[in-house]
């Protein structure tokens, strides 16, 4: 059980070399290594003598460190657990992507990057640089974030997104709703 950061993204790769009766895997998560949330489930491949590989993609909230762990159910209920494993990541700037898929119809997603315990303040403007509405004004931790945004509210056109901190950080980017 390995995991790779890559392109924003932690690709977690495991293989077995036979299976007996199992369901999947259950893919789990913390930021702190005690704390454990499901993120994921991959089917297994039943009973087999098979070599398998599998893998998962985290698209989720990115931490500066990141713990995983498997739990491998069989089919009558019962479960083992992979070691853990964990994942650093060297986040070491603010950073604002641009919102993909852009132009886009209904919702699209900004991501951003916190290095450091910050308020953040993402807000979408008109071309005419009047505030249409926050989309994110809060207290994050270090980590990689995303948020979803809709736009069925507003008309076809051209608007920014500013993402703001009170570390100093200051950035826009462009979006186009093509409705």
């Amino acid at each position: 059980f390995i995991g790779l950061y890559d392109n924003e993204k932690i690709m977690l790769n495991w293989e077995t070399a036979s299976e007996i009766n199992n369901s999947g895997f259950e893919i789990q998560k913390s930021k702190d290594g005690q704390n454990w949330q499901s993120i994921g489930f991959v089917k297994g491949n039943g009973s087999t003598t098979e070599y398998n590989s599998y893998s998962f993609t985290d698209n989720s909230i990115l931490y500066e460190t990141n713990y995983y762990l498997l739990k491998q159910l069989d089919y009558d209920g019962t479960y083992e657990y992979s070691d853990i494993i964990e994942i650093s990541l060297s986040l070491n700037s603010f950073q604002l992507y641009q919102n993909f898929p852009n132009p886009f119809n209904t919702s699209t997603t900004i991501k951003y990057t916190v290095p450091q315990k910050s308020l953040i303040k993402i807000s979408l403007y008109d071309i005419k640089g009047e505030k249409v509405v926050d989309l994110i004004n809060e207290e994050k931790e270090t980590g990689i974030y995303s948020v979803e945004f809709n736009s069925k509210n507003l008309s076809s056109g051209v608007y920014l997104y500013r993402m703001t901190s009170s570390n100093g950080y200051n950035s826009s980017k462009k979006l186009i709703i093509l409705k």
